[in-house]
């Protein structure tokens, strides 16, 4: 659907926002736009992120600080 949207229906899109909002509203309008995209892509991140680390095998910094902590043990 948006990709046959080219430069001039961008531009009319623009116009007509310019004429139904005003140009002092149209700047606070983007800068939310920016935000909810940006906090929308965080989330997903996160979201990823946190599916990734439980598929995941445990890391070698475990193992290492697991032996470090036995040898310490075995000192005293």
């Amino acid at each position: 659907m948006l990709q046959n949207i080219g430069i001039p229906g961008l531009i009319i899109i623009l116009v007509i926002a310019l004429i139904i909002f005003g140009p002092s509203k149209l700047p606070a309008i983007g800068r939310a736009f920016g935000n909810t995209l940006k906090e929308f892509k965080r989330a997903t991140n996160d979201l990823v992120n946190d599916d990734n680390e439980k598929k995941s095998p445990p890391s070698d910094k475990n193992k290492i600080v697991a032996i470090k902590k036995s040898e310490s043990k075995a000192e005293r």
